[in-house]
Order: structure tokens, then C-alpha cells, then sequence
């Protein structure tokens, strides 16, 4: 009977934590993004002022506007498409935060196919 208890103790104690989400300290600053392309570890630089993203990658710069569904969800759309993969919206989800970065998940919006990535903050703005 007590270890009964005792899991369903557990149980509930568990199924109470959220983990922390301050998304607002989230919406401005300059932040760097890694991932693995080919085997490779890659970083990706970028600022977000609220509604404008700017991106450095690989020698390219990428601009894309911002739109803030929620205070933790918003959508990036590419400014300056170069072809149809990059005309596609993407849905960045924010699901946990610390003092120093988030971590998201992210998809093309509309497709139920999602990736989850962690970005640590560089600076603020």
C-alpha cells in the first residue's frame, strides 16, 4: 500500500512542473544557433529587434520578418526568398527558457514534421 503511495505521490509531484518560460526576455538581442549539416557542427548568428530577424550564415545574410502569435510562438517569414523551399513560413515554438538562451521547436508551417534546437544569447539590444 505504501509504495502505491509513494508512486502516486510521485506521480503528482511530477506532473506539476512546467518548465520555466520567460519568452519576453526572448524577442531582442543577438543570439547564435548550432546544427550539424553533413556531419558538421555549424553556427548560425543572428538579431531579432521584435519584427525584423537577421541572419549570418555560412557567408550569407538572410533578413526575414517576425510575427509574434503569442508571447512564445511566432513566425518567420523570408524577406528575400531565393527559391520555393525558402517562400515557406517557419513556426518557431519557444518551450523552455534559461538566463542565457531557449530552447525551441520548429517546422514550415503547416507541415507536422518539427525539429527542436537550442540558441544561447549573445547580447541584447
Amino acid at each position: 500500500m505504501n509504495r502505491i503511495a509513494a508512486l502516486l505521490s510521485l506521480f503528482l509531484i511530477s506532473s506539476c512542473f512546467n518548465p520555466e518560460r520567460n519568452c519576453k526576455d526572448f524577442k531582442t538581442g543577438t543570439y547564435e544557433f548550432e546544427s550539424f549539416i553533413n556531419g558538421e557542427l555549424v553556427t548560425s548568428r543572428f538579431i531579432r529587434n521584435d519584427s525584423i530577424e537577421i541572419e549570418k550564415f555560412m557567408g550569407s545574410t538572410d533578413t526575414s520578418s517576425v510575427r509574434w502569435i503569442n508571447e512564445c510562438e511566432y513566425i518567420l517569414k523570408n524577406m528575400n526568398p531565393d527559391g520555393m523551399a525558402e517562400e515557406k513560413a517557419i513556426h518557431i515554438k519557444i518551450l523552455s527558457t534559461t538566463k542565457n538562451g531557449y530552447t525551441f521547436e520548429y517546422g514550415q508551417v503547416g507541415d507536422a514534421k518539427k525539429a527542436k534546437g537550442k540558441v544561447q544569447k549573445v547580447s541584447k539590444n
